[in-house]
């Protein structure tokens, strides 16, 4: 096991125009860390987690590198050749869930295995039993299994969330990135998705870096907090001690955006407990 399951040193990244959208930003994540990414809107959370997954080259600076797993993802502003074996250990999850809405959510989550199957095979869908097994135990561990054979688009967005990660438990990922997953979430949904990420943290050791928009799921949820100012990093530390006369020290007036009234008070509600999964045939999943 390498000592860093996300290693980020230097990385610069300028937009035409000139804009900076990340500057000098240096980041380690051990294996098996559950770290939350926080910032007002346009800190460079999102351009960051981008830049870790390989989809987005620094800029040409030397010296900027990106390690995932002990494996250069990108070095000098390039994109290393084989950034897409390396992804394959790497979950994505977006606000957007990105699921197919006219699959049903067995296919959508069996897109997992496509990095470690025959093209032809992917393409034709051809999916093993056993493949669909995974596939429905992802499902049940995240609690929506019972809506196997529903179309992708008949889901809720909680609903559509977590099968977006049982994709990533398909997958086998050992890396997940989380880009604002509860962003477009009600709190009950937010919360259950919340759940789900810190039990496959506990559970399976899976490395987790989450972007989040407001800090309290930071505190909840995550020991460690890195938070980002202009595209630079202000804080890296625990989450305990982000209460909201420090966030007001880094963020000024921004900090208003990262808390929500119940921090804002004082007040911090205990996390839910991790929803029941229930069942599905399984012959009618598999058929």
């Amino acid at each position: 096991m390498s000592a860093s399951a996300i290693e980020v040193s230097c990385l610069t990244k300028t937009f035409p125009g000139g804009k900076t959208a990340l500057d000098d930003v240096g980041l380690s994540v051990a294996p098996g860390e559950m770290v939350a990414l926080i910032g007002a809107s346009g800190s460079g959370k999102s351009t960051l987690l981008r830049h870790i997954a390989g989809l987005v080259e620094a800029d040409g600076r030397k010296g900027c590198e990106i390690s995932v797993l002990g494996r250069a993802m990108q070095r000098d502003g390039r994109i290393a050749r084989d950034a897409r074996a390396i992804r394959s250990a790497i979950g994505m999850v977006f606000q957007q869930f990105n699921l197919v809405g006219r699959l049903s959510v067995l296919t959508n989550v069996l897109t997992g295995h496509l990095g470690r199957m025959p093209r032809w095979r992917g393409a034709l869908a051809l999916f093993t039993e056993d493949e669909k097994r995974a596939a429905l135990e992802a499902m049940r561990r995240v609690g929506i299994d019972s809506h196997a054979l529903h179309r992708g688009n008949d889901l809720s967005g909680g609903q559509q969330q977590r099968a977006a990660i049982a994709r990533t438990l398909v997958q086998g990922a050992e890396v997940l990135i989380a880009d604002e997953p509860i962003a477009s979430l009600d709190p009950h949904s937010a919360q259950r998705v919340m759940d789900i990420l810190a039990a496959l943290n506990a559970e399976d050791g899976i490395t987790v870096l989450v972007s989040l928009h407001q800090v309290d799921y930071a505190l909840r949820y995550c020991p460690r907090t890195v938070a980002l100012r202009d595209g630079r990093i202000v804080y890296d530390g625990p989450s305990a001690a982000l209460t909201p006369d420090f966030l007001s020290e880094l963020y000024g007036a921004e900090s208003r955006e990262l808390l929500l009234p119940s921090l804002d008070r004082g007040e911090a509600e205990a996390p839910m407990p991790r929803p029941r999964a229930e069942p599905v045939a399984l012959r009618e999943a598999v058929a």
